[in-house]
């Protein structure tokens, strides 16, 4: 909660630092309008004006200084930042001081000389706003290149189209670069170019042509919401089901290339529509509004009613379960991370609502696979994460049977090639994760 509180207050720093900006511009104004024998009288508001900027911008440091910890910024732009607004903050209070009846009497300074520091602070929180705006919205924001930038003319038909340029990183623009882009780049990953993506940041390549499964850009995005890795991430919204596979060809048949035309490239009867889809071409793949939901051809197995006793027990004992859909039920079960909950505890109600569980989530929870033997009971199961769990190839075994399966997160557990052969047996599976475990890269190909 400590933690939550620290990083709001980081985001209340854009709100603030506009106040020493007003009241700074306010004095100012006042200072220049005293000169005139009709606003003289303005002369006398200036110093309250100013104290009043002096302790909105001391707020305005401290929490752009929390918000700075949250974030991967530019070192070098921060750093102008931080100086020139603390320095700001300073200047105001003196001139504050220097501006009460005592002071000013005993210093004796010249209204002018006062005034032209007024003027100059005044540069100077122009260059602190730079600064900022920098950061915010990038280092060439306010250059002639982005002047002189034109919007990229939309393609007339799906052939006509290139797919990195038209597609892809439109759908980065929209949805990653704001937190990876140059002036801030968290993670270190800037998404504004291909070869950027291709360099990628703390953790590797964001994506690697041909392999979505080892693109960490890919691994992000198909992570659940609830994920600590999860991009994009602080509540943003996440790319559509349409923008996922978009990205999944681009990596996979792509060959994570820029360049190309749908036209000039090979196998795209799948791409198409999705493309259609996006530049508002029309399409038929799933409906941008279904996105998160569950598809519309609903598992007729699913049973009409649930047992509401059982529900409610899982939810006291701290489990998550979130009803997806009410004729027929269909849950979504989550087990926290790190919960400490015994599977034995709750194993009886799981199996008392199994046939209503279509998503399920055990990620990283120290699970045997004695403790999740009773799988193959859920027959309606969808989508099953079973994430960084002591886990072995036993839990192949478990899912073979499951119909109506189609995607299971088995990252970082201890699986080898026999779970993933044998996994091949379900032919309703699509999806299958195995990034960090002990299989071998030919394998997932």
């Amino acid at each position: 909660m400590i933690i939550d509180i620290f990083t709001f207050s980081g985001r209340l720093h854009p709100l603030i630092v506009h106040l020493p900006i007003g009241f700074i511009l306010l004095a100012a104004l006042f200072d220049l309008l005293s000169y005139t024998k009709k606003y003289r009288y303005l002369k006398q508001s200036v110093p309250f004006i100013l104290l009043i900027g002096f302790i909105a911008a001391v707020l305005a440091c401290i929490f752009g200084y929390v918000l700075s910890l949250s974030g991967d910024y530019d070192t070098e732009t921060l750093t102008h930042h931080k100086i020139s607004g603390i320095t700001l903050a300073a200047i105001c209070g003196l001139l504050y001081i220097s501006s009460t009846p005592l002071l000013k009497k005993t210093l004796g300074m010249a209204d002018k000389l006062f005034s032209l520091l007024l003027l100059g602070l005044v540069v100077l929180m122009s260059y602190s706003g730079h600064q900022g705006a920098s950061l915010t919205h990038g280092n060439d924001y306010l250059t002639f290149r982005a002047l002189m930038q034109q919007e990229r003319k939309k393609p007339a038909t799906v052939e006509q189209a290139i797919l990195f340029e038209d597609v892809i990183q439109p759908i980065l623009q929209k949805k990653c670069v704001q937190c990876h882009r140059d002036g801030k780049q968290k993670g270190e990953l800037s998404v504004e170019s291909l070869i950027a993506l291709k360099k990628g940041g703390k953790s590797g390549p964001a994506v690697v042509a041909g392999k979505p499964d080892a693109s960490e850009l890919f691994r992000r995005i198909i992570l659940d919401e609830d994920h600590k890795d999860f991009m994009p991430a602080d509540g943003k919204p996440p790319l559509t089901k349409n923008e996922v596979k978009l990205i999944a060809w681009w990596i996979k048949e792509g060959k994570a290339e820029a360049g190309k035309t749908i036209a000039g490239m090979k196998n795209t009867n799948a791409l198409k529509p999705m493309v259609a889809l996006f530049l508002g071409m029309g399409g038929s793949t799933d409906s941008e509004q279904n996105d998160g939901e569950p598809d519309q051809q609903i598992n007729p197995d699913l049973p009409l009613t649930i047992d509401t006793s059982s529900l409610a027990n899982l939810k006291n004992k701290g489990i998550r379960v979130r009803v997806m859909l009410n004729k027929p039920v269909m849950l979504d079960v989550t087990l926290p991370p790190k919960s400490g909950i015994k599977m034995a505890d709750i194993k009886g109600h799981i199996l008392k609502l199994a046939k209503n569980i279509v998503w399920l989530n055990f990620s990283d929870n120290q699970l045997t696979d004695q403790e999740i033997s009773f799988l193959p009971e859920l027959k309606n199961l969808e989508k099953l994460r079973l994430d960084k769990n002591p886990i072995t190839d036993q839990v192949s075994n478990y899912l073979i049977s499951l119909k109506h399966l189609e995607a299971i997160n088995l990252n970082e557990t201890n699986i080898t090639d026999g779970a993933i052969l044998t996994l091949k047996k379900n032919s309703g599976i699509k999806r299958l994760y195995s990034w960090k475990t002990k299989t071998t890269a030919s394998i997932n190909n």
